[in-house]
């Protein structure tokens, strides 16, 4: 199926779905600025995840995080791109439900996306490890940016502050993850856009959708395991593609 027949067919497809949800990965926010850390050149490239970003790594020595600390500030200014926004239309048309993803950055919601599902938590947000004490990020971010505090600690407790994201290790947030199993089992097209589908347990939300008779449709730049399933693969970057997609399904609904 070529490009232009492929957006034809996705186009159609969304127009007609009744309960869509999407469900994203890095490659929805690269173009905002905010690396792939599983890429050539991305964060994994220059430090071992297995010594960087596990939680036994954090609780062992969570200075030499904060250190390395300075590759995250990207996500601090970084602003929704045409992707995010596109997906934040379709939710506004009726046609998008909800937004299940495996970034952290927040953009989703600056885009206006109301229902976010975030599988592996988020840089809004820190949290004690000591009494579980919840605090916007920028009481981490002052801490350790402008008065050098390394490792930043709480100041209720003195407990170490850590931000509120999953690390390689720690379970993901449960009400979060059965929300996205519900929303899969539910749909009638799974939107899949910028995920290599490499993670679990992300990648085992298309095969469920499928099962249960939803249209899979694949917005990704590179060959994921679940095309061979999918209704429509459109390749491409996720800033070009859903805007497109956003404005033939425009069309079609005026016809």
């Amino acid at each position: 199926m070529g490009w232009e027949e492929g957006m034809r067919r996705a186009a159609e497809l969304l127009s007609s779905s009744s309960y869509a949800v999407a469900l994203t990965g890095a490659g929805v926010s690269t173009e905002s600025g905010i690396p792939d850390f599983r890429s050539p050149g991305g964060l994994w490239s220059k430090y071992d995840p297995s010594e960087f970003a596990t939680l036994s790594s954090f609780l062992k020595d969570p200075s030499r995080f904060y250190r390395a600390a300075s590759e995250f500030l990207s996500v601090f200014t970084a602003e929704p791109n045409e992707g995010h926004r596109a997906l934040a239309q379709l939710e506004e048309m009726g046609i998008l439900k909800a937004v299940i993803t495996q970034n952290i950055d927040g953009l989703h919601q600056a885009a206006g996306s109301r229902e976010v599902v975030e599988l592996h938590g988020n840089l809004r947000e820190c949290k004690c490890l000591s009494c579980g004490r919840i605090s916007p990020i920028e009481v981490l971010v002052t801490k350790l940016v402008q008065e050098g505090e390394i490792p930043p600690l709480c100041d209720a407790c003195g407990g170490i502050l850590k931000p509120n994201v999953i690390f390689f290790g720690e379970q993901l947030p449960r009400e979060a993850l059965e929300r996205a199993f519900e929303l899969a089992g539910r749909c009638d097209l799974l939107l899949v856009a910028g995920s290599s589908l490499a993670v679990s347990p992300a990648n085992f939300l298309p095969p469920m959708a499928v099962e249960k008779g939803a249209h899979l449709l694949i917005v990704n730049e590179e060959i994921t395991p679940m095309d061979a399933f999918a209704s429509v693969v459109v390749r491409g970057k996720t800033g070009r593609v859903l805007p497109e997609l956003v404005r033939r399904v425009r069309a079609l609904k005026k016809n």
